[in-house]
């Protein structure tokens, strides 16, 4: 049975170190935006503003959880 509400997990991507691998905040499992074959995590909901990425919500496959992910702006700044 699944549950009806879940957490929406926030990963702020200029607080992480190295080539942008994290763990999912729930289940620990890598996951790595390198990784375009939706096997770890699918892409759920994309947020542009002014043609660029802003935010990225995305799903674990292992625990099913949520993760927005921010800070795509200051990235590219």
């Amino acid at each position: 049975m699944k549950q009806s509400q879940r957490t929406i997990f926030q990963v702020d991507l200029t607080q992480i170190d190295g080539d942008g691998d994290f763990p999912c905040p729930k289940c620990g499992t890598v996951i790595s935006p390198e990784d375009e074959t939706e096997t770890v995590y699918k892409i759920v909901d994309t947020r542009v503003k002014n043609e660029e990425l802003e935010e990225l919500v995305i799903q674990c496959n292992k625990c099913e959880s949520k993760i927005r992910l921010v800070g795509f702006l200051a990235i590219e700044k």
